[in-house]
């Protein structure tokens, strides 16, 4: 079944060549070129992949980032300004799971995109046993890649609950934010390991109930995290 991917950019001819180049790979691709018609575009169907601009009109792309992730853990690419950290940052922050600067070399777009479906697609195959974490109030399970903290459920990113479940599966074993970014991200990944920290203080946001100190996801200073349970 052919893969679904939206991709958003007000920059009609970026558009037809991302657009050429997927459908070359099989995949079925939706255009939207401003910000409304993004997010509409994503309520109405069930895209696998999201690559988004973060200059559009009407919306941006942080917004609608934001918004979509009130009703989708799809990923979500942001497509940033060359060299802009402060969007690349501004991007996790609202949910996105990668980015990509531009200009770009579409090949590098297609290896991310075939990289985010190459895990989905192994986490959808493994096997069913059953894994449940419960600690506290924190409920993870892990087939279902639903959290539930007191028992409602807590609305996280794919990567969030990548980094969740890693953590949680390994109680009290502290993982550098290199190794963290190298098993969460992979290691083509060309971002550094403050994409790390954006997802683990997001995540605290959401399961913490005073992230400032966290009953859950914790820092060995001058290591990295671990999950206490």
């Amino acid at each position: 079944m052919a893969k679904k991917v939206l991709v958003v950019d007000d920059e009609k001819l970026i558009v037809k060549g991302i657009r050429f180049s997927l459908e070359q790979e099989g995949m079925e691709v939706t255009c939207a070129y401003d910000g409304e018609e993004a997010l509409e575009a994503a309520r109405n169907t069930d895209f696998d992949i999201i690559l988004l601009d973060i200059m559009l009109p009407k919306l941006t792309g942080l917004e609608v980032c934001q918004q979509i992730r009130e009703f989708s853990n799809v990923p979500i690419i942001m497509l940033t300004a060359k060299d802009n950290d402060m969007d690349k940052i501004m991007g996790l922050e609202y949910g996105a799971d990668d980015y990509i600067t531009k200009p770009f070399n579409i090949l590098e777009v297609k290896a991310r995109i075939k990289a985010i479906m190459r895990r989905t697609s192994v986490r959808d195959k493994e096997p069913a046993s059953p894994k449940t974490v419960v600690s506290g109030d924190l409920k993870l399970d892990c087939d279902s890649r639903r959290v539930y903290i007191g028992g409602k459920e807590v609305n996280l990113t794919a990567r969030e609950f990548d980094l969740l479940e890693l953590l949680a599966l390994n109680p009290n074993k502290v993982y550098s934010r290199e190794n963290l970014l190298k098993l969460v991200w992979g290691n083509d990944y060309p971002g550094d390991v403050r994409t790390v920290d954006v997802h683990i203080r997001r995540l605290r946001e959401k399961i913490e109930a005073n992230p400032s100190e966290p009953k859950y996801v914790h820092t060995k200073w001058g290591v990295g995290y671990f999950f206490r349970n």
